[in-house]
């Protein structure tokens, strides 16, 4: 499993590790069928991701803050680079996104569904949006706490995700 994010003010970097400690707790547990475990969860800056670990992965999880209304710039570039290496290959995989949202989050939250459309991904979740109402110049820099209960949505997903995969339900 490939969680591939990035963040600029700490949100998003929140909501995708908590994914990925809740992922790794359910990867831990034996699958009936040998062949699905161990699952392997991967956390990985959308700078240093790329086709190798999308091809290397059985599903994602994308994370983004939004920027300007759509998924941050780092994230695009992942995708930009991996796109056309991994078209074709990846097509049926599952995958499900976080956004940190200032606003509504659904600009960001659209993008990426566009992106694995064209993978030819299989949505398993609806995108986890929280939205931090920041509004104003100094809120949208500020350094963002993500709310537990918040934060316990993020790690619902990345256990269902991993939970899916391990089981061979995906």
């Amino acid at each position: 499993m490939l969680i591939v994010w990035h963040s600029m003010t700490g949100g998003t970097r929140q909501m995708a590790e908590a994914a990925a400690a809740a992922a790794r707790l359910e990867a831990e547990e034996p699958a009936p069928d040998a062949a699905t475990w161990p699952l392997q969860v991967r956390l990985v800056h959308a700078r240093e991701a790329g086709p190798a670990d999308v091809l290397a992965a059985d599903g994602y999880l994308f994370a983004t803050p939004e920027n300007l209304a759509a998924m941050s710039g780092l994230l695009k570039d992942f995708f930009d680079r991996s796109y056309y290496a991994v078209l074709d290959h990846v097509a049926g995989r599952p995958y499900a996104s976080l956004v940190c949202a200032g606003s509504d989050g659904q600009g960001a939250a659209r993008q990426i569904a566009r992106i694995a459309t064209g993978w030819r991904l299989a949505q398993v979740a609806e995108p986890l949006i929280v939205c931090t109402r920041a509004q104003t110049t100094a809120q949208i820099l500020a350094p963002k706490h993500i709310a537990p209960d918040e934060l316990l949505r993020c790690q619902d997903l990345g256990a269902a995700l991993a939970a899916g995969l391990r089981l061979g339900v995906f």
